[in-house]
C-alpha cells in the first residue's frame, strides 16, 4: 500500500500538535512496511533532506516532498490564502507522482486537489483531518469567535463536505463532524496515540509539596486567564506549587512563590524528565482536539485535571483524574481544591491509572495497525 501524507509540516521541521502527530503517522506507517509519499514544509533551520528522526530503515519506505508555505500575510484571512497556495503547490508536485492507493490530508493541504477532483481529476479516496474542529467548538470571547469562526467556519466546511473521508479523535470532536453533515459512514474514528518510550513505569507518591504543571503557551483558548483566577483564589497555605511551562508573558505571570515559571523547554530529554517530576497535569481550555500535552503527561504518570472538550473524555475520567464541565475560574479552583485534599495513596492510583491507559489504549504501535485496518476498508 501506498499512501500520500499531505500535511503542513513534521515535528520537529514544524512545531506543532498536527505537526507531530504527521510525524508519527509517517514514522509508523514506514515501520509497517507503508510507503509513505510526504509532502511537507519547513520552518526551521535543520536540514530537511535528513529527516534525521526517522531510522534509515523507516526512511526507506518515505518519499520526502518539501514544499515552501507561503509567508502570510498580517491581515485577516491571509493564513487561508497562504494555506490555499501551499495546497495548490502540493497538487502541482503530487498530480506528476505516481498515484497512491489513500490520500491522508491534514487541515487545508488537500484543499486544491479536492477541487480538481471535484472537477473530475482522479485519485485515491481522499480523507481530511481538521483534529479538534475548535472553529465549530465553543469560542472564550467574542474576539477569538470573530477570528476562528467566522474566519475559518466555511473553508473547513468546504474540505471537510468535499472529501471522501473525515478523520475523527472520537467522543465530541465526531458530534461536531456530525453536526456539520457528515454521514457516520464517511467518519474514520481514530485517536491519536503516544510512542511507548514515554511510558513511565515508577509513579512515585508526592512528595512534601503536590506539583502541578501547565505546559503551553498563553493562547486565549487554553484557559490560562482562567487558570490564574483559579490559583489567585487558592489559599496560600495548600500544600503545593504550581508550574507553568511555556512563553507566558510578563504581564500575565502571577507573583507568588508558589507559583513557578520554567519558560519554554525545547530539549525533549528536559522537557520529558520535568513532566515526570510533576504529579498533576491542569488543562483548562476552552477547546481542543486530542492533545498531546495530556498522553504525555499521562503517559509520564500525571493525573489530570482538563475541561471536557474535544476527544479529552477518552483519556481523562476519575479514574485518573477530573474532567470539568468548563473552563470557569471556580470549576478549576474546585477541581484543584479536590486534588490536594485526597490522600496520597488516592493519588498515586490516579498516576498509575493514567500510564495504565496509555499503554492499553493509546500506543502508536497499536493505533496505526487500527489506522492502516481502517483505510484499508474505503480503498476502490
Amino acid at each position: 500500500m501506498k499512501i500520500a501524507l499531505l500535511t503542513d509540516g513534521i515535528f520537529p521541521y514544524v512545531i506543532g500538535g498536527m505537526q507531530k502527530h504527521s510525524y508519527y503517522l509517517a514514522k509508523y506507517f514506514a515501520q509497517k512496511g507503508i510507503y509513505v509519499d510526504l509532502y511537507h514544509t519547513n520552518q526551521s533551520k535543520l536540514d530537511i533532506a535528513k529527516l534525521e528522526l526517522f531510522s534509515e530503515e523507516e526512511k526507506k519506505f518515505i518519499r520526502s516532498f518539501v514544499i515552501p508555505f507561503p509567508k502570510p500575510g498580517k491581515l485577516p484571512g491571509h493564513y487561508l490564502k497562504a494555506s490555499y497556495l501551499y495546497s495548490s503547490a502540493v497538487f502541482e508536485t503530487f498530480k506528476r507522482q505516481e498515484p497512491a492507493d489513500f490520500v491522508y490530508a491534514k487541515g487545508f493541504s488537500a484543499w486544491r486537489l479536492i477541487e480538481e477532483k471535484k472537477k473530475g481529476f482522479k485519485c485515491a479516496p481522499v480523507g481530511v483531518n481538521f483534529h479538534g474542529y475548535e472553529m465549530f467548538q465553543k469560542a472564550p470571547d467574542f474576539k477569538s469567535y470573530l477570528a476562528s469562526k467566522l474566519l475559518l467556519q466555511k473553508p473547513v466546511l468546504y474540505n471537510t463536505k468535499s472529501a471522501d473521508l473525515v478523520f475523527s479523535y472520537g467522543a465530541k470532536i465526531t458530534d461536531v463532524i456530525k453536526q456539520i453533515g457528515i454521514p457516520k459512514e464517511r467518519i474514520i474514528e481514530i485517536p491519536t496515540g503516544i510512542e511507548e518510550s514515554w511510558l513511565n513505569s515508577v509513579t512515585s507518591e508526592p512528595g512534601e509539596k503536590i506539583k502541578l504543571l501547565f505546559v503551553g503557551r498563553f493562547e486565549r483558548r487554553k484557559g490560562v486567564e482562567e487558570l490564574n483566577k483559579a490559583l489567585a483564589s487558592l489559599n496560600a497555605n495548600n500544600n503545593f506549587e504550581f508550574h507553568f511551562i511555556g512563553p507566558i508573558p510578563e504581564s500575565k505571570k502571577l507573583k507568588s512563590s508558589q507559583i513557578i515559571y520554567h519558560g519554554a523547554i525545547t530539549d525533549a530529554s528536559v522537557m520529558k524528565q520535568k513532566v515526570k517530576s510533576m504529579d498533576v497535569l491542569v488543562c483548562p481550555s476552552h477547546s481542543e482536539g486530542m492533545p498531546n500535552v495530556i498522553m504525555e503527561a499521562m503517559a509520564s504518570g500525571l493525573a489530570v485535571i482538563a475541561t471536557d472538550v474535544g476527544a479529552v473524555s477518552l483519556m481523562v475520567d476519575d479514574t485518573n483524574g477530573i474532567l470539568i464541565a468548563d473552563s470557569k475560574p471556580s470549576s478549576i479552583t474546585n477541581a484543584i481544591n479536590k486534588i490536594l485534599s485526597l490522600p496520597a495513596g488516592s493519588l498515586v492510583k490516579m498516576k498509575q491509572a493514567s500510564v495504565e491507559k496509555v499503554r492499553s489504549q493509546f500506543l502508536w504501535e497499536h493505533i496505526i495497525q487500527d489506522t492502516i485496518q481502517k483505510i484499508s476498508k474505503h480503498l476502490v
